[in-house]
């Protein structure tokens, strides 16, 4: 009779210690990024488009003159190329293996934005969700 009474709950804790290893594979379509350095500050807000392998981008910048952005690795290695010069809004075609990583762990990766001032000159690291000024 003892076994029948903590079988369930014996079963819901199983299924809660699975949970963060089933998310840590999710998607994350939506991302976003809080972006600062040099005095300056601004979001980013990306949509990934697997089957298109497409990424798009909109971004609020309190900053003049920004020439480009990428996003890159903890290296600081470039892994996309957000348009060949710098619009606040737009889409690129990313490579696959690329936009896979970026999606799944996209707390590994940051948004550098680049000024006449200085390359990178706002950085932020992508989160799962959307950014809010």
């Amino acid at each position: 009779m003892r076994l029948k009474r903590f079988a369930p709950a014996a079963v819901a804790a199983a299924a809660l210690a699975l949970v963060p290893a089933a998310s840590a594979g999710m998607m994350h379509p939506e991302l976003g990024a809080h972006l600062s350095g040099m005095g300056e500050t601004g979001i980013v807000n990306l949509t990934a488009h697997s089957k298109g392998h497409r990424l798009c981008w909109k971004f609020q910048l309190h900053t003049m003159h920004a020439l480009g952005a990428t996003i890159r690795d903890k290296s600081g290695m470039t892994v996309a190329h957000l348009g060949r010069m710098y619009r606040a809004k737009g889409c690129a075609m990313v490579p696959k293996k690329s936009l896979q990583l970026i999606e799944t762990k996209p707390g590994h990766y940051w948004v550098w934005v680049a000024t006449k001032g200085h390359p990178g000159e706002l950085r932020g690291k992508l989160f799962a969700g959307v950014a809010h000024m």
